[in-house]
This record gives structure tokens, C-alpha cells and sequence, in this order.
């Protein structure tokens, strides 16, 4: 599309939304959107089929009411960030308030329709024009950290192929999401005619996650969440996008900038109380600058535990495993809790600065295997870089999802890279940076590890298709 057209678009969106905000006609059902309340239904199959009605009408417009739809999208969520931040916050209680309002304003980040194409090749036999289509009707499973940005990242991302969505929630954060659809819904309805490009089940359940994984209205699943549901995804008959879990770790070697290594530790764990996949969960520090980076860590909102108090602090995080070999049990009431709340639980009074509890550990205690989802992040001296690749390699389990190097030698990131063969890979930087947050790239909230997709994107949600026109066409 052209500049002048973008223009147009994002002039038309504006006059919609502020219509709409006159009028305070968000949320409430019109009565006309086949028994939804603006794309929220009782039942999966209501759900499934006011989608599938959407799509068919959504590829029979013009590709500017696409458009349209997704900045409707982008705005509203930077516009109204900080009243649905707080409201997601509010019924989550998880994270921070700041980094919910923010993580809605990065969505107009989030890559739309100037990421589809077509491929064309000529000869002397003719011309054959591949595109990027549409699916049809997806289903997508959100997760409680990220439930409103997670579902509109889809959002732009599916629709910018044509698709449309069927959403199942988190139940811990099903009212945002289904805020979110009414009010995305009526403002496209008002700008395009067109309705239910998003719809959501009201009250969602484990059950009703299996009908979306069933259901032969559904013709491809994205999963965002734990691994209890990426394995449900994986085990279905349908092609699934499978964002799974990660324990995401960071190597500091004897040649790294000591505090933009601690700064970026800091910046990347901190996030949301650590409830980002990609997040910096457990660091492995080579013996010579251990202490240095320790003492980095809290100029820069750290606080540091002693062993008593990480003993205590990992007692209440975590119960032993049922049997050899098995996972922790996480205390699921501390996930996402303000690094302040958590050291009061252990008698700790901290700065009012506080980002970040940390503090020495050895690999045997549960926060360095475990993805806890915690403002508490373990440090695990390593002999040297070799042995600190090891550990990480270790303590990432195979999730091939994110890791982290803080080091000037080259070599050593060529080590961990070709040893982790991880999705995303950061060097000398924090996590965001791999989501082009302080790094090059595009954003999106959905990292395909298990299934390989990588950072989600349109193209991720199309398939191909081959056109062909046998002789004359050339001309030249």
C-alpha cells in the first residue's frame, strides 16, 4: 500500500475510534451479532461458526478493510494501554502494572501486511505466480502472562493473512480478552462492516480448549502457554504453531562488559516480575569475575540474598519432587509477585527500588532448572566459559527457545550458539532485544520453539499457492 493510503487508513481509524468514544458504546450486546456479544459466545461452536462466516466475507474484501482492522487493533491498544493494562492487571494480580500498560503500546510494533508477498518466475514456458494464503479459521489458545497483548499480536498477525481467530483464554485472564474482542470488534464493525474477525469462548476451559483442538471448523491451532497445553496441541490430528515453554539462560564470561551485563540481567529478568518466555532465568558466571558481577547487580535495582535467605526464599517457591528425576512443585501464588512481596516473605525489607532479588546458588536448587516465573534470578559460578556453556546447555532442557551470552569474544558466542540451538539467541544485550525491543527485528508474543516456526509473523499463518499461466507471457 502506498504512504497515501496508509494515511487514509490510520485518518479513517482515528474518526472511528473517537466516534466510538462519544458514544461509550464499548462492551454489551447490540443484539445483532448472531447471539454474541461483539464476538464473545457461550459455546465453541457458536464461536467457530460466527469465525468461519467472518472469513468467508473477509476474503471477499478489499484488502484496505484488512488494513483497516489492523490498525484499529494497533491504536486501541496503544491508545487505551493503560485502562486495559490496569484492568488485566487487576484480574491477573500478576506482573507490573507498568509493563502491562507497556507491553500493550508495543503491539503497533508488531509486524501486519507488509510482511505478505508473492513469488513470481518467468521462462520460456510461461509465468508461475506462488502466493501466501490464508488458512481459515484459527484457533488460539492465550496464556495468563500475556493475555490481552498475546491475543491481539495474533490478531494482527492472522488477520494480516486473512485469516481469522477463535480464541481460548487463560480463565485467569478471560475477562480482559474478552473486553478486548468487544472493543476491537465494534470499532471494526464501524469502520469496515465487518464483524466477528475475532471471536472468543466467554467462559473458557480445558474442555472447551479440546473442542477448538477437535473441531473440523478449525484448520490450524496456535499455542501460547505451558507445556501441559503445547503437548495437547501436538497431540491433535491438526497442523499446530506451538509456542511451549523455555528456561532461558545467560553465560557472562571473563571478557564481558561487567555492568552492561549486570544492567541487561536486570533489565530482562525484571520484566513483569520475570513472566516473559524468553526472560532471564538463571545465570552461569565464570569464577574470575563472579563477585564483580555481583556486586554490578545491584547498582542497577538488584538486591542481593544470602544463602539463608535463598534457602528460605526456595522453600517457599518450591516443594521437592514426587519421585526421582521429576520437576519441582512451583507455589503457583508467588508467580509474578513483586520482588518486594517476596522478600517480605522471608523477613527482608528491600529499597523501594527494588527490580530484582538475586544471589549465588549452585545448580542443585530448584530456581536454576525450574522456569519459576519470579523476580529471583540464581548465579552458578562456572570454571570458565566452556563449563558455563555447559551448564546453560544443561539447565535449558532442550526447549531450543532463548538463551543469552554477555562476552567480547567472538568465539565464545559462536560456542554457545552452535551448542544451544536456541530460537532466539542474545549476545551483550537483554531478552527484549531479541524481539527487536533494543535489537534489530519485529516483535510478536508467540515463539514457535517446539514446531520450529520461530517468532511468529503473517507469513507464518498462510500456505502456498502455485499459479500457472503455460506459454506467452514474456516480455523480454
Amino acid at each position: 500500500m502506498t504512504t497515501t493510503t496508509e494515511q487514509t487508513i490510520r485518518t479513517v481509524v482515528q474518526e472511528v475510534l473517537a466516534q466510538l468514544s462519544k458514544s461509550n458504546g464499548f462492551g454489551g450486546n447490540n443484539g445483532n451479532h448472531r447471539n454474541g456479544d461483539w464476538g464473545v459466545f457461550k459455546t465453541v461452536d457458536e464461536a467457530v461458526a460466527a469465525a468461519n462466516d467472518s472469513f468467508k466475507k473477509l476474503n471477499s474484501a478489499p484488502l484496505t478493510d484488512r488494513a483497516k482492522a489492523i490498525e484499529i487493533v494497533k491504536t486501541m491498544c496503544f491508545d487505551q494501554a493503560e485502562e486495559l493494562g490496569k484492568a488485566e492487571f487487576a484480574e491477573t494480580k500478576i506482573g507490573r502494572l507498568d509493563h502491562k500498560i507497556e507491553k500493550l503500546q508495543i503491539i503497533k510494533r508488531v509486524p501486519g501486511m507488509e510482511f505478505l508477498k508473492c513469488d513470481a518466475v518467468s521462462g520460456d514456458n510461461g509465468l508461475t505466480v506462488t502466493e501466501y494464503a490464508p488458512f481459515g479459521v484459527i484457533g488460539a489458545i492465550t496464556p495468563v502472562t500475556h493475555s490481552l497483548p498475546t491475543l491481539a499480536c495474533n490478531f494482527v498477525n492472522m488477520v494480516a493473512s486473512g485469516n481469522t481467530l477463535v480464541v481460548n483464554a487463560h480463565p485467569s485472564g478471560a475477562r480482559i480478552a474478552a473486553e478486548g474482542v468487544r472493543r476491537f470488534n465494534k470499532a471494526i464493525y464501524a469502520a469496515t462492516k465487518l464483524e466477528n474477525l475475532v471471536t472468543i469462548v466467554e467462559t473458557p476451559t480445558i474442555e472447551t480448549a479440546d473442542q477448538i483442538f477437535k473441531h473440523r471448523g478449525i484448520k490450524l491451532i496456535c499455542v501460547t502457554g505451558g507445556p501441559a497445553v503445547a503437548r495437547a496441541a501436538m497431540a491433535s490430528s491438526k497442523r499446530a504453531i506451538v509456542a511451549g515453554p523455555g528456561n532461558p539462560p545467560v553465560v557472562v564470561d571473563e571478557t564481558a562488559d561487567i555492568d552492561n551485563a549486570a544492567k541487561s540481567i536486570i533489565a530482562g529478568g525484571a520484566y513483569d516480575n520475570n513472566l516473559l518466555c524468553i526472560g532471564e532465568k538463571e545465570v552461569f558466571a565464570v569464577n574470575s569475575i563472579f563477585d564483580q558481577l555481583l556486586n554490578a547487580m545491584g547498582n542497577h535495582g538488584g538486591y542481593r540474598l544470602n544463602a539463608s535467605q535463598i534457602d528460605t526464599l526456595s522453600k517457599l517457591a518450591f516443594s521437592p519432587p514426587k519421585e526421582a528425576g521429576g520437576h519441582w512443585g512451583l507455589n503457583r501464588d508467588l508467580v509474578g509477585k513483586d520482588a518486594s512481596f517476596l522478600a517480605e516473605l522471608i523477613g527482608v525489607r528491600v529499597p523501594a527500588n527494588t527490580q530484582l532479588l538475586y544471589g549465588e546458588t549452585d545448580e542443585a536448587n530448584p530456581f536454576v532448572p525450574e522456569e519459576q516465573m519470579m523476580p529471583f534470578v540464581p548465579f552458578v559460578r562456572a570454571k570458565n566459559a566452556d563449563h558455563a556453556i555447559e551448564q546453560a546447555l544443561e539447565h535449558e532442557h532442550g526447549f531450543k527457545h532463548t538463551s543469552l551470552i554477555h562476552t567480547r569474544n567472538v568465539r565464545n558466542m559462536t560456542k554457545m550458539g552452535r551448542a544451544m540451538e536456541t530460537t532466539i539467541f542474545v549476545k551483550n544485550g537483554p531478552c527484549g532485544a531479541g524481539l527487536g525491543l533494543g535489537g534489530e527485528g519485529y516483535l510478536s508474543f508467540s515463539i514457535a520453539t517446539p514446531t520450529g516456526e520461530g517468532v511468529t509473523n503473517p507469513l507464518t499463518f498462510t500456505r502456498q499457492r502455485r499459479c500457472v499461466l503455460v506459454d506467452d507471457l514474456r516480455i523480454i
